[in-house]
C-alpha cells in the first residue's frame, strides 16, 4: 500500500495551495489521513507515539537556535537603515561607470545577503531604496527589476543563509540515517558550517556573473543603462565609503571569520551577529524601545512560524514514512535508468517545480527528508546536495509567474513597473543560476574544495 503514500503528499499540496497555513496544514492532513488509513488496517499509530520526541528534539537543538538570532541580526540591520547608507555610497563610487547603479545594486545586494540571510528583506529594502531612482535614472525596467529580483536572493546562498542553517540541519540527520542503513556505525557529521563554507565559492561567482551581465548589457545595449549615474561625486567620499561600508563587513568578518577558523559554531556566530547588529543600531543612533520592539515582535513571529512548520513537518514524516513512503521512493529512484545522474536530475526537476508554489521551509522539511537519504545512500557529497537544493530554490524564487521574490518586489514597486517587464527582467538571471548549476554539475569541486581545506588534518 506504499501508494498511498504518494496520496498524501498529493493531499497536503493540494491544501497548501489554498492557502491555509502551513504548519496547521502538514499536522492536520496527516493526522487526518492517518486515522482514515488506521481505520482501513494500513496504518500504525503506534508510529505518532515519537511526537513528544520529535518535539523535545527540535526544542533541545542547540543547530536550531541560530535561526532566532540570525532572524533578530538581519530584521535590526534592516530597521537601522544601514542598506540606505550602503546603497548611497556604492552607487557615489560607480559614478562614472556604465550602469553603476546597477553594479551598485548587486554589491548591496551581495552585502545585505551575508548580513542579513533574509531573501524578502533584501528585495523588498532594495526594491524601496533602488528601483525607484534607477527607473528615474532611465535603466529599463526589465533590466532594474531583474536586477534587483536577483540580487537579492542572493540571501540563499551566501552565508549566513537560514536556508543553509535547515537544510544542514535536515541533511546532517539525513546524512547519518544513510550511513547507519549502510551499515556504518560510527558515521561521519555533517555541520551548518561545512554548507556554509561550500557556499562561498559559488554565491561569489553568482555575483560576479551578475556583474558581468550587468555590464554586458550596458555595452551591448547602452538604450537600455543610462550614461550617468547622477550627480558629481561630493568631497569626502572615502571617509563615506568607510562610514557606511566598514561596520557590516566587519560584522560579516565576525560571523563568517568565526566559523571558518572554528573559533564559534554557527549559533554561537549567531549571538555575535545578534549582538553586533544590536551595537551598530545604537552607534547609527537608530535604536529606540519602539523599533526594539518592532525587532523583537517580528522576530517573535518569524521565528515562531518556522518552528510550527517544524512540528508539522515532524506529524507529515512519521505518517509517510509508515505507510512505506521512503521504501517507495527509494525504489522508484534506484530503479531509474542512468544510476545518481538521472536520480539527482529528477529530484532538482521535482524542488524546483515545488518552489513555484511552496516556501523553502516547507520543502526543506517535507520533501528533502525523503530523498536526501537515498541519494546519500547512492554516493552524492552531502555538502555538494545542500549547495545544489539551494542554489535550485534561489532560482524558483526567482522563476515567473510564482517566484516569491517577483512578489516581494512587485508589492513595494512603483505603479508603473508592468508585470511583464518584471517577469522578462529575471529570465536571464534564471539562465545564469540555470549555467551555475550546471557548473557545479560538472564541477562538484567548486564546492567541496573549500570544506576539504579548511577542515584538513
Amino acid at each position: 500500500m506504499e501508494w498511498l503514500a504518494l496520496v498524501l503528499f498529493a493531499l497536503v499540496f493540494i491544501a497548501l495551495l489554498t492557502g491555509f497555513p502551513v504548519a496547521f496544514t502538514l499536522a492536520g492532513v496527516s493526522l487526518i489521513f492517518a486515522l482514515v488509513a488506521n481505520l482501513f488496517g494500513v496504518f500504525d499509530m503506534a508510529f505518532l507515539q515519537s511526537i513528544p520526541n520529535r518535539i523535545f528534539g527540535i526544542m533541545r537543538n542547540e543547530t536550531l537556535i541560530a535561526v532566532p538570532l540570525f532572524v533578530f541580526m538581519g530584521i535590526m540591520l534592516e530597521q537601522s537603515k544601514i542598506a540606505e547608507g550602503l546603497l548611497q555610497t556604492m552607487d557615489e563610487v560607480m559614478r562614472g561607470v556604465k550602469g553603476g547603479l546597477g553594479l551598485a545594486v548587486i554589491l548591496v545586494g551581495a552585502l545585505l545577503a551575508a548580513s542579513t540571510g533574509i531573501v524578502g528583506a533584501t528585495v523588498v529594502t532594495m526594491g524601496l531604496l533602488a528601483l525607484p531612482t534607477m527607473l528615474k535614472q532611465g535603466y529599463c525596467p526589465k533590466l532594474a527589476s531583474g536586477t534587483i529580483c536577483a540580487s537579492g536572493t542572493l540571501g540563499q546562498i551566501i552565508p549566513p543563509s537560514i536556508i543553509l542553517i535547515l537544510l544542514g540541519d535536515v541533511l546532517s540527520s539525513s546524512y547519518q540515517q544513510a550511513q547507519l542503513d549502510q551499515g556504518i556505525f560510527s558515521p561521519e557529521t555533517l555541520s551548518v558550517g561545512d554548507l556554509f563554507i561550500g557556499a562561498l565559492l559559488p554565491g561569489m561567482m553568482l555575483v560576479v556573473a551578475y556583474m558581468l551581465y550587468v555590464l554586458f548589457k550596458a555595452f551591448r545595449n547602452p538604450e537600455l543603462v543610462p550614461d550617468n549615474n547622477g550627480k558629481p561625486v561630493e568631497p569626502g567620499l572615502i571617509g563615506r565609503v568607510i562610514k557606511s561600508l566598514l561596520p557590516p563587513l566587519l560584522l560579516i568578518l565576525l560571523v563568517l571569520g568565526s566559523i571558518l577558523t572554528g573559533y564559534a559554531t554557527p549559533t554561537e556566530a549567531a549571538a555575535l551577529g545578534a549582538l553586533g547588529s544590536l551595537l551598530l543600531a545604537i552607534l547609527n543612533r537608530r535604536l529606540n524601545l519602539q523599533r526594539l520592539q518592532t525587532v523583537m515582535r517580528n522576530t517573535l513571529q518569524v521565528t515562531s512560524m518556522i518552528f510550527l512548520i517544524f512540528i508539522g513537518a515532524a506529524f507529515f514524516s512519521l505518517v509517510f514514512r509508515g505507510l512505506g513512503g521512503d521504501d517507495l521512493i527509494s525504489e522508484l529512484l534506484n530503479d531509474l535508468p542512468g544510476g545518481v545522474f538521472t536520480a539527482m536530475l529528477i529530484v532538482m526537476v521535482l524542488m524546483f517545480i515545488l518552489g513555484f508554489f511552496l516556501d523553502f521551509i516547507e520543502i526543506t522539511y517535507v520533501v528533502v527528508p525523503v530523498v536526501a537519504p537515498i541519494l546519500l545512500m547512492m554516493g552524492v557529497d552531502p555538502i555538494w546536495l545542500g549547495i545544489m537544493i539551494a542554489i535550485n530554490l534561489q532560482t524558483a524564487f526567482l522563476t515567473p509567474p510564482f517566484g516569491f521574490a517577483l512578489f516581494y518586489l512587485k508589492g513595494v514597486a512603483p505603479p508603473e513597473l508592468k508585470t511583464s517587464d518584471l517577469y522578462k527582467g529575471t529570465i536571464p538571471f534564471i539562465i545564469i543560476q540555470l549555467g551555475m548549476l550546471g557548473v557545479l554539475a560538472i564541477w562538484p569541486e567548486i564546492v567541496t574544495w573549500l570544506p576539504s581545506l579548511v577542515y584538513q588534518d
